[in-house]
């Protein structure tokens, strides 16, 4: 819930208000990837059960052993299992890579708590079921192409499992340093290291993974991309695309803003993208039923959302 401090703010000070808490939020997002490192790293797991947790640390093994097994060259035969922990423990010290999991964990107990609380299907929202039945032919196949993914994906995190071809090329990238290194410069293995990451730098095509197509779909909609901003109707899936999109963040940026302690951001978010005041509460009720808006955030116009927001960018 927004801090007690916002709904107490009058009306002219909205923008305070939304600044602070802003801030606020902001201030326990730059404290996640080193204590998720920590926590991950941590042997005694039984300290740490938290699901989510759980999740990061079977998608970061889920990853290594996928490159592994993908590597070419590859002598068959079952992984070793040191080779696989060895790759995911150099995956730790990728903050970029723990922060976009954590997002993916985030992205799927939305999903499941909107499947809960409102009955959304995890794979067909109403939303990818009308646009999977376009008359435009572009349409239902880039929708029919994204509900396949949507559907690998949902399967997977029940697994706690994740495909590296599901993740950002720029993010992609940043995993065959240490794949290099764990091949090693003996004889021969330079060789193959250069032969993997050559392989996979041009076997991996985002525009082709679940968040590639997912946003693809939403800027196929053009002016219809609002109904992407229910997320009722869209499901988590489109409605984060939708929201990135309009807002201009990054998807994991809208991600963590679903929090109730980023929901200041999730506001502004919504406003940014075009939604009205009644509209964006709405959205913001889906996912918190205790949400209570500040006074004066009836009032607060888009570019005043847009220029909070962008002040909590050039702070840093």
């Amino acid at each position: 819930m927004i801090d007690q401090a916002v709904h107490q703010a009058d009306a002219p000070d909205v923008e305070t208000a939304l600044r602070e808490e802003l801030a606020r939020g902001d201030a326990m997002a730059r404290t996640i990837p080193p204590i998720l490192r920590h926590l991950i790293a941590a042997e005694d797991s039984t300290l740490f059960s938290d699901e989510i947790l759980a999740r990061i640390r079977g998608m970061l093994a889920d990853l290594a052993h996928g490159l592994l097994d993908a590597a070419p060259e590859r002598d068959g035969g079952e992984l070793p299992a040191c080779e696989a922990d060895a790759l995911t423990r150099a995956f730790l010290d990728n903050p970029a890579l723990l922060s976009h999991l954590h997002a993916l964990a985030l992205e799927w107990q939305l999903t499941e708590r909107l499947q809960l609380w409102l009955a959304v299907d995890p794979v067909v929202s109403p939303l990818l079921l009308e646009l999977a039945s376009s008359r435009d032919s572009a349409a239902q196949e880039l929708a029919t192409k994204f509900l396949a993914a949507q559907a690998r994906w949902c399967q997977s995190q029940t697994r706690m499992k994740l495909s590296f071809r599901d993740l950002p090329g720029e993010l992609f990238q940043t995993m065959l340093a240490p794949l290099r290194a764990h091949f090693g410069d003996g004889a021969g293995m330079a060789e193959r290291a250069a032969k993997a990451e050559h392989e996979f730098r041009v076997s991996h095509d985002e525009s082709a993974s679940r968040l590639g197509l997912a946003s693809r779909l939403v800027m196929s909609m053009g002016t219809g991309a609002s109904a992407g901003l229910s997320v009722s109707h869209a499901g988590a899936a489109l409605f984060l695309t939708a929201l990135a999109q309009g807002s201009g963040q990054g998807r994991d940026a809208v991600v963590f803003s679903t929090h109730k302690a980023q929901l200041a951001r999730l506001a502004l978010a919504l406003r940014i993208a075009g939604l009205g005041p009644r509209a964006a509460e709405r959205e913001l009720l889906a996912l918190h039923p205790d949400f209570t808006p500040p006074p004066g955030f009836d009032s607060l116009s888009a570019d005043q959302a847009a220029a909070i927001l962008s002040s909590r960018h050039h702070a840093g």
